[in-house]
């Protein structure tokens, strides 16, 4: 018997014990074999609702737990490594017709997902802002910069960090309407949101793809002309953005 046919099996309600699965006596095991099914299942559930709490919170528990029974079917695990599994969840959560009428959920989960991969990203030296600042300016436009492996950028076609924080954070705004854009970052050990500015997004993700900043700002300044670099500066310093292995 195959690992795959065993997984598949494992992970089927209705599916038969599959060939091997035997009790001391030589007799299919069903009741023993519909335990450890039940175990796994249980245990893949606990992660997601451990690795989504928000999404969690949005739907309620009775749904979420169904919804998990299909997602889990859908998307075994690839990695006993429990922490990281519903990698798979925001495009599931996109094309899951019976949460159609939240299409917010699916950029949520994505900010989610995007702390935990933070979380567990390689840790990087942060570069001093005086390095930044003792860049001659005719060579500043023309300089790369590595950015934080921590950083994780997010375009959200809804309102999804409002979402996000006003299920987090006490005492938060009521959420307002509209696409945003996310940065998750993680100076330290622990990783957060950050809602971002008009142009911020294109300048970073233009950064991030090694872009020099000539380029990342034109890159912002097309896409809001009123894009005004001083703001993302402060966040990229305040969250140790820039790596130490710039400038080149």
């Amino acid at each position: 018997m195959s690992q795959t046919a065993f997984t598949s099996a494992l992970l089927a309600a209705d599916a038969p014990v599959p060939p091997g699965i035997v009790d001391p006596e030589g007799r299919v095991s069903q009741k023993r074999f519909n335990v450890y099914r039940n175990n796994v299942a249980s245990s893949l559930t606990e992660a997601l609702v451990t690795g989504f709490p928000v999404i969690h919170r949005l739907v309620g528990d009775a749904f979420f737990r169904a919804m998990a029974g299909v997602f889990l079917r859908a998307h075994p695990p690839h990695s006993p490594v429990l922490s990281g599994y519903g990698a798979a969840l925001p495009a599931f959560l996109d094309s899951f017709p019976p949460v159609a009428h939240l299409p917010y959920l699916a950029d949520v989960a994505r900010i989610e997902l995007a702390l935990r991969e933070s979380y567990h990203a390689a840790d990087h030296r942060a570069l001093a802002p005086e390095t930044f600042a003792a860049i001659p300016p005719e060579a500043l436009m023309e300089t790369r910069f590595s950015l934080a492996p921590s950083l994780i950028l997010i375009r959200a076609t809804h309102a999804a960090f409002d979402i996000w924080r006003a299920n987090m954070v006490a005492d938060a705004p009521k959420p307002g309407t509209g696409a945003q854009d996310i940065a998750v970052t993680r100076p330290g050990f622990d990783p957060a949101p950050h809602l971002l500015p008009a142009g911020a997004y294109a300048f970073l993700s233009g950064l991030q793809a090694g872009n020099n900043l000539g380029s990342a700002l034109a890159a912002a300044q097309a896409e809001a002309p009123e894009f005004d670099l001083t703001p993302t500066l402060s966040l990229a310093f305040a969250e140790q953005l820039f790596a130490e292995e710039t400038p080149c």
